[in-house]
């Protein structure tokens, strides 16, 4: 399989997940305060919203690298 068939493919991917989800949330600990043995963090949620047009364009993008592909 070719690299740009790869790269196709995942884009792909990840505008079906991007519509499907919509977005993605992870957790960043972040340490505030160290006071001898004391260790004191915090946890702060995070969401990042996946745009429509950002999920269609990266189909549309992979469908088109797939199609380039297969001419060469």
């Amino acid at each position: 399989m070719s690299p740009i068939r790869v790269i196709a493919l995942a884009l792909m991917a990840a505008g079906v997940l991007g519509l499907a989800y919509g977005g993605f949330t992870y957790t960043r600990t972040t340490h505030q305060a160290k006071i001898g043995s004391v260790e004191l963090s915090v946890r702060d949620k995070r969401t990042v919203n996946v745009p429509l047009w950002a999920g269609v364009g990266a189909i549309v993008l992979g469908g088109a690298l797939l199609a380039v592909g297969k001419k060469e």
